[in-house]
Formats: C-alpha cells, structure tokens, sequence
C-alpha cells in the first residue's frame, strides 16, 4: 500500500513549496507498487491561489490517513485559517509524522503540534515563532529539524531538502541520492547546516567590525584574541569587543568560533578525513574543543559527518560495481 503525502495548501502559499513533492513523484518512477501517493490538500478542497496568482485544484483534508502531512509555507506570516487549523489538529494525531515548510511551522505552532518541540523555520521570521509561541525552541540555523515525528524546513528551497531526509528516513540513502541526481541538485543539505554563511548571518554595520571578521576568517590557524583583532582595525580592545557584540550579537571569541566550525565542516564536506587535521588547519587546535562545538552547534560529532561524506562518495562506486 502507498504511503499517502499530504501537502497542505492555503491561499497564499509559496509556489515553490509543490517542489517537495517532485522529491516523492521521481521515488515512484520505475516501481510497482508505487511507495508513495502524492496530494495537495486543503481545508474544503477546490481552486487554492498562490502568492504568485497560480492556481491549483486540491482535494479535501478530509477524514482520510495520511502518513505524512506537509503544511506549506507563505513570503509572510498570514492569519490562519481556524477550520483549517481544527482540521489538523484531527488530522495529525492520525499521520505517522507532520512536517512543515518555512512559515507553515506558524500554522503547526497554533494547531499545538508544536508544544515543547525544537524546530526551524524561515531565518527572517524565526525571532516572530519564537516570540508567538514561547513553548516551542526555534532553532534558526538550520535547514531542517527532525524532532520525532515533527519535521521542520526552513524557507524557499530547504523544503527539497526536508522531503530529501523524509524520502532518506524511509527508503534509505540510495533511492535519495537517486532522486536528487535525477533532480540535477546536491544530494542533500544536511539538516545541521547554516541557512546562510556566518559573515553574511553577523552583517556589522561598521567596516572595522567587518574587516576584523575577514581578517579572522582568513587567518584561523592564530589564536585570534581580541587584542590581536582590535590591534588589526586599530581599535583598543574594549572598545572593539564592546562594539562587536553591539553589532553582531556574539562576543568576539563566538563568533570565531562559527567561523571555526563553518570552515571545519567545508573541509569535511570536501573530503579531508582526518579530524586532527581539521582541527588544526581550522585553529580549534585539538579534536575535543572541536568535538564539543559540533555538538552545540549541529548535535552530532564531527566523526559523523566525515562518515555521511565517506558514504556519499562512495556510493557512485557501489553503483559501478553493482553494474558491472
């Protein structure tokens, strides 16, 4: 039997959010039975228009099972819809798992799907859910959140990504590469990475500030204090990290650390192995300081990833062999 996708459309939804379901439809191609049946839903059915004046014929919710409802996100935070939001509040107790898209997090949140989950959403309308929905814990930065059967995309095109790890979830890495090939795309994000870089993510208002983030990012292998930083934008070092943390947020020694592990994880995902290696050409100086910060910042060690880059490598190799 085919496992039933709902994505759940409003008046208003992003155009672009359809494209999770091109990631189920290329799943299908080429196998009986098919594993999934694919729908775009919505409360009472009918013509639902998009934010870009497109149109598109939905079915009804319904009392149907599905076993994964997608809510579709919008550009900006519109008012639910309350029959909407009582039908997923019935609906989602019966679907294997729900997930959703950019700002249809907003939509999980006030249906109470959401209650003491971690999740992600679009970064410019992150510091709104959280605000909105104390309860909930809004992670940012990442492209996607699994947080048990809740999944959580942030906007535009993460929610290829999100339906990548779904279709991974359940058919395994293969059938995903798969897909993404036919796609023409990158495999896939991994969910722990950054929605943006961490200088375009910090954006200072002043040029030193920004000079002495360039300097620091071009040179992590130093210890980069705050002395040698300030000394570079010939600022004194109250001054500077007074100053840096007015305009980014982060105290100087945070920031370089994103920075540290933003370069880390390039080189992982450019495929150095060695984790000592990184650790020194990216200035964590020892693989445990740098253990610890891939844990806060992506809640896996940085030997995990190495092993998802061995393994994606790996695979066009294994196709071979199976070929030959």
């Amino acid at each position: 039997m085919s496992a039933r996708i709902g994505l759940v459309v409003f008046p208003g939804f992003q155009l672009l959010d359809l494209s999770a379901l091109t990631v189920f439809e290329l799943a299908n191609h080429g196998r009986q039975p098919a594993p999934y049946e694919v729908a775009v839903v919505s409360h009472g059915g009918g013509l639902i228009r998009s934010s870009s004046g497109v149109a598109f014929e939905t079915q009804p919710i319904g009392k149907r099972r599905y076993d994964t409802l997608m809510v579709a996100g919008a550009t900006e935070v519109m008012p639910s819809d309350p029959e909407l939001i009582q039908q997923l509040r019935r609906a989602a107790p019966r679907a294997r798992r729900v997930a959703s898209i950019c700002t249809g997090a907003f939509i999980l949140a006030e249906a109470g799907l959401l209650e003491g989950r971690r999740v992600t959403t679009h970064w410019a309308m992150a510091h709104e859910l959280q605000k909105r929905h104390p309860s909930v814990t809004v992670d940012e930065d990442r492209i996607f959140v699994q947080d048990g059967p809740v999944w959580s995309s942030a906007g535009m095109t993460a929610c290829i990504d999100l339906a990548l790890a779904l279709l991974d979830a359940d058919q395994g890495a293969s059938v995903a590469r798969s897909v993404s090939r036919k796609m023409v795309i990158h495999y896939r994000r991994t969910g722990g990475q950054s929605q943006f870089s961490t200088l375009a993510e910090l954006e200072p208002s002043s040029d030193r500030i920004r000079e002495a983030l360039t300097f620091a990012r071009e040179n992590l292998r130093e210890p980069l204090s705050i002395v040698q930083l300030a000394e570079h934008v010939h600022w004194s070092p109250r001054h500077f990290s007074r100053a840096f943390q007015l305009q980014t947020g982060l105290t100087p020694a945070k920031a370089i650390e994103k920075l540290r592990l933003e370069a880390a994880r390039a080189l992982i995902e450019k495929g150095e192995s060695s984790i000592t290696r990184v650790a020194a050409l990216t200035g964590f100086g020892d693989e445990e300081r740098m253990r610890r910060a891939f844990l806060r910042a992506l809640g896996k060690p940085p030997q995990a990833l190495v092993r998802e880059m061995r393994a994606r490598r790996d695979e066009p190799l294994a196709v071979l062999v199976a070929a030959a």
